[in-house]
């Protein structure tokens, strides 16, 4: 690392050092690429995007500490399997690449990916409905079915300013704890799955639950919370059917994508 990233990172676009890459992909990791790729199309269908900002990482499968993120620079509808780049615990680019990662992608990710074991996908995104929610001072509350699933895994995470100083890594690892979700004050909100499956179903039921609130309070009118032993039944259902593989959802998106734009894939 140099010394400005040990002290914190001046601008988006981290100094690029890079290592070499122990070999060709391997078939698990072209999986893993085009799921990354796909989520970030499908983020860009959905209008989660934000220019060319915000970001969704993935490991890559195998011993080492490598994960895939988004060049700084592309918008979330020019993202290919082959245009990510791979990145190690560090920061350092591994391999060779025309792109530098986002700092800030790097100070959030990087400290997730090194902290949990489980943490295979995570999903950092500015939607209208997120950062409204994370302004609010009661957060996230179980107003709906959706919601619900949220309830006892969701973290807060005060804003500190954009995500640029190394030392916040331990915050946001000590605020996210082993919750599903993390609400970023002020800023977003971010999602962790096992997957890039899972990380994109808990973001869009995070997104869903999000506006469904927002759309009741802004009624004016007093809301309905179900008693406390409905909620937790239910995020108890919600946490049992998680147990599974939770990518009965993705199949249906990756077809949506395959009828019309394929090229996510190359």
């Amino acid at each position: 690392m140099t010394q400005e990233s040990t002290l914190g990172f001046t601008s988006f676009e981290m100094p690029v050092t890079s290592i070499p890459d122990t070999g060709p992909a391997t078939e698990a990791e072209v999986a893993v690429r085009r799921d990354l790729a796909a989520a970030y199309r499908l983020c860009a269908d959905f209008g989660w995007d934000d220019l060319i900002y915000t970001h969704i990482s993935a490991r890559v499968p195998g011993p080492e500490h490598h994960f895939l993120v988004n060049p700084l620079g592309l918008a979330f509808d020019e993202i290919t399997a082959s245009n990510l780049v791979k990145i190690d615990i560090e920061g350092r680019v591994v391999g060779e690449s025309p792109y530098a990662p986002n700092a800030a992608g790097f100070v959030i990710h990087g400290a997730i990916h090194g902290a949990r074991a489980d943490a295979g996908c995570v999903m950092h995104l500015h939607t209208e409905a997120g950062m409204a929610l994370s302004i609010l001072e009661e957060g996230l509350l179980p107003l709906t079915q959706h919601a619900m699933r949220f309830h006892g895994k969701v973290g807060y995470h005060d804003y500190e300013g954009i995500a640029l100083t190394l030392d916040e890594q331990q915050r946001f690892i000590a605020d996210l704890g082993a919750n599903t979700a993390l609400i970023l004050r002020n800023h977003g909100t971010l999602t962790v799955g096992r997957s890039v499956a899972q990380a994109f179903v808990e973001s869009f039921y995070l997104d869903k639950s999000a506006r469904t609130q927002l759309l009741a309070q802004a009624t004016g009118r007093p809301l309905r919370v179900p008693p406390v032993e409905v909620i937790e039944q239910t995020a108890l259902t919600w946490a049992t059917d998680l147990t599974g593989s939770n990518d009965r959802e993705w199949p249906s998106l990756l077809r949506r994508l395959e009828r019309t734009q394929p090229g996510y894939r190359d």
